[in-house]
């Protein structure tokens, strides 16, 4: 990902930092905020890849697991 992130991606680690967040298990992961399915997939997928969210539980069962903010994350926000 950029070293500038525009203002949807920004929108999105911020909502993940506040604990609004879920994602999936998968090598594409989806994301949702406020229990709403993410219109840019794109832009989620990009922050997944880049190592700036993550699946919070690794071992939970079911589809949706809550999202959490990297340190690598947190940096990009700051």
């Amino acid at each position: 990902m950029d070293d500038e992130l525009n203002h949807r991606a920004r929108a999105m680690l911020r909502a993940v930092a506040a604990g609004r967040a879920e994602v999936t298990h998968s090598q594409e992961p989806d994301l949702r905020v406020d229990g709403l399915l993410c219109s840019d997939q794109m832009t989620a997928r990009q922050l997944a890849h880049a190592g700036l969210v993550r699946p919070a539980q690794r071992d939970c069962v079911g589809p949706w697991v809550p999202a959490e903010i990297t340190p690598a994350g947190r940096a990009m926000l700051a």
